[in-house]
């Protein structure tokens, strides 16, 4: 599966259960830990949690192997390394705090960025 696609089929989970500010950063000139930042908000902790395990099971629909989920537990920031991909879905004050995009912002947006 091309790294384009798999951030596309990531977003696509994020956007099927209403994941908010979904946001796509192109971070290959930036970091060698990926190519991909997919970014998105949940509006509660079970939202984030419910976000993430879509894209776990999207990912493993698809055949792409999962290297690490961190922080379903709590809810409040997951984050879900799919290799070429890694995406994290946070409450908004856990986003607004981290500032992730500012972070990476070396990165290009990708073409692909969805609105909530």
């Amino acid at each position: 599966m091309a790294e384009k696609t798999t951030a596309e089929r990531v977003i696509a989970a994020l956007e099927d259960l209403k994941g908010v500010d979904i946001q796509c950063l192109d971070v290959r000139g930036v970091t060698t830990i990926t190519d991909w930042m997919v970014i998105a908000s949940g509006n509660s902790d079970r939202h984030v949690k419910a976000l993430a395990d879509s894209v776990l099971k999207q990912a493993r629909d698809d055949g792409m192997q999962v290297l690490g989920m961190e922080g379903e537990k709590e809810g409040e920031w997951v984050l879900i390394d799919i290799g070429e991909v890694i995406a994290h879905v946070m409450l908004p004050r856990v986003r607004d705090f981290y500032k992730l995009e500012k972070l990476w912002s070396h990165g290009e947006e990708a073409d692909r960025k969805a609105e909530s």
